[in-house]
């Protein structure tokens, strides 16, 4: 019995039907394979970034949904095993050998995201400060981790602990924990999280964004960093960089000058960031995530992905710098310090933070510094945006 024309057309559309839902099917199925192929990848990502226990449990947070972030970039010329970074990175680093540097805390800048997404602000701590470190009195702000890492892995050598790497990894962890309580007490504010950064990690990221655009008021020239650079809006690569972020010779404010420098450069590589879709581009995040490991260690509880996602919104001058100020210059042990006030210190945070909160009244610096007659510089003000969200500095 032959099948009526009718009958063959409706076989046919069902037949197309049939064929059209097995291709969505498989679609489906090939997205849901991709999506949890990248899970699983950025998983494996960000497990491999250090962490660190260094946020001891029970230390203050934040309330209110607020996050406050400290970022601490090493002048270490060491990886995070504590090994020699190879010569033809420390060549292009232009940053001498890997003896030079120590474990200072160059670079340290408390994040404030509030939490009901309006502006972030982030305050740049002078690295040469003078302030209370637990257990070692008065010294430069940057020098509490080196301290302790000294000191904990000189304890540890003492009992018997012979091990190199074990040394590196407990004499890290404390230094961490040191500077963490020393900027916490020395802001007055919680520190929810942390990001430790090397000294390639200024490299690596640019690179990593096909070089940050940086803006120059005039031209600059120093054979210490390596800077030497027109005036006017340029695109730096990673070796181009970490010059343009580590240059203080030929400054007129020297390191706040530097600090300056190292603002513009963040606001640059944020705004760059999401310019090009990073946030919301699953390849380009992974890649992200995977320059990152090579020189980043955050505490261990940091959702990264969910910052991340957060991150978008601090890029487009939506980050107000400001650099902490400084009262005169001093000497102590034989070496130049900045003399500060911790309580105007305490009351500029507390005010930026929560501007209705009561702060103390402002007490004398602490002794032990010799006064230098020299004034300190004037406060170096903000990175100023152009248009293009590009910040311009001296």
């Amino acid at each position: 019995m032959s099948r009526s024309p009718i009958t063959h057309r409706r076989e046919k559309r069902w037949s197309a039907r049939r064929l059209v839902r097995t291709l969505a099917a498989c679609a489906v199925v090939l997205v849901l394979c991709a999506l949890a192929g990248g899970w699983y990848l950025y998983r494996d990502l960000s497990g491999s970034i250090g962490t660190s226990r260094a946020l001891a449990d029970g230390a203050p947070t934040s309330v209110g949904g607020d996050t406050n972030i400290l970022l601490m970039g090493l002048d270490s010329r060491k990886d995070q095993n504590g090994d020699d970074l190879p010569p033809e990175v420390l060549d292009k680093l232009h940053a001498g050998s890997s003896d030079i540097g120590g474990y200072n805390t160059n670079t340290l800048i408390l994040l404030h995201v509030p939490a009901d997404g309006g502006r972030a602000r982030a305050f740049s701590v002078p690295r040469d400060d003078l302030v209370d470190i637990a257990g070692h009195g008065q010294d430069k702000i940057k020098k509490a981790y080196g301290l302790e890492k000294a000191r904990t892995e000189e304890k540890l050598a003492a009992q018997g602990v012979t091990d190199r790497r074990k040394l590196e990894t407990a004499g890290r962890e404390a230094g961490r924990r040191a500077e963490i309580q020393t900027v916490r007490a020395f802001l007055g504010v919680p520190i929810d999280h942390f990001a430790e950064v090397n000294l390639a990690g200024f490299y690596h990221l640019a690179d990593a964004l096909d070089g940050v655009t940086v803006c120059l008021k005039k031209p600059v020239k120093d054979r210490y960093s390596g800077a030497d650079f027109p005036a006017g809006k340029q695109t730096l690569n990673g070796q181009q960089s970490l010059a343009f972020v580590r240059q203080r010779h030929g400054l007129a404010g020297g390191d706040l000058d530097r600090t300056r420098r190292q603002q513009a450069f963040l606001a640059s590589a944020t705004h760059k960031l999401d310019s090009v879709g990073t946030f919301t581009d699953p390849v380009r995040l992974l890649h992200l995530l995977n320059t990152a490991k090579q020189d980043l260690v955050t505490d261990q509880g940091w959702d990264l992905l969910s910052f991340l996602k957060q991150a978008k919104n601090l890029s487009g001058g939506n980050v107000e710098f400001t650099t902490l100020p400084i009262e005169r210059f001093a000497e102590h042990r034989g070496e130049d310090v900045n003399i500060v006030d911790p309580a105007k210190i305490k009351r500029i945070v507390a005010d930026a933070i929560h501007p209705v909160r009561s702060t103390p009244p402002a007490v004398p610096a602490g002794p032990g510094a010799t006064p230098d007659p020299k004034p300190a510089p004037e406060k170096p003000s903000a990175p100023v945006l152009d248009g293009g969200g590009i910040p311009c500095v001296d």
